[in-house]
């Protein structure tokens, strides 16, 4: 039986984060989904973490919480094919600052859009929403410019699953449009992945539970 277990729910976009790691490896892991039918498990994550948030994950003794902990831990205790952390310190650097940027400026202000909608869905406050869109559309366009001068590796690593996720749901909330051709194709090449169309598939039956809406595609 394995040692590893994930608590996280499947329509969580930093839950995603951590799977697409162990998925792209093939890690033998459980999934202990947190939700209504395991109180144990929703416990479990409200002592683990210092603001009651999931992913977790159990390894053995050890726990790690932060999306981008846990796939550092994958990295180190449960290599696999996916090179998930670049072994040249420079590429792992950038890996690192992608991580953050698409965390902090495309998910984060995902977040806060898709938040405006959870407190009134009928009449979301429109500053947060727009400065919420406005933030994405800032981002965007940072990585168009970034995406045009770099090359990213072809392989599933820390920026996949930071990627995947955050570009995701953000386009339902403010799409990316033809304008960022680059940002666009790395949003359906990433889709395309295994690992992670398995977590699309396996969030869909929770589609409408979301605030703003979730368009009919993807």
């Amino acid at each position: 039986m394995s040692t590893l277990a994930l608590y996280g729910h499947p329509f969580s976009s930093y839950t995603w984060k951590a799977l697409i790691a162990l998925y792209a490896n093939g890690t033998v892991f459980e999934f202990r989904e947190v939700g209504p039918a395991h109180a144990d498990y929703a416990q479990f994550v409200m002592a683990a973490h210092p603001s009651g948030k999931f992913p977790v994950l159990r390894d053995g003794a050890a726990t790690v919480v932060e999306a981008t902990a846990i796939i550092e831990h994958l990295a180190l205790h449960h290599p696999g094919p996916a090179p998930l952390i670049p072994a040249d310190s420079a590429a792992a650097v950038t890996a690192r600052m992608l991580d953050r940027v698409f965390d902090n400026y495309v998910m984060a202000n995902m977040q806060r859009v898709v938040a405006a909608f959870i407190a009134d869905r009928e009449c979301p406050d429109p500053r947060e929403v727009d400065g919420g869109k406005q933030g994405l559309a800032r981002a965007y366009d940072w990585l168009e410019a970034w995406l045009g001068a770099n090359t990213l590796a072809p392989h599933v690593s820390l920026v996949t699953c930071a990627a995947a996720p955050s570009l995701f749901y953000a386009d339902w909330v403010a799409p990316i449009g033809a304008g960022r051709p680059r940002l666009s194709q790395l949003r359906a090449e990433l889709l395309a992945l295994p690992a992670v169309s398995r977590c699309v598939e396996d969030a869909r039956p929770f589609r409408p539970y979301f605030p703003p809406g979730a368009p009919d595609r993807d």
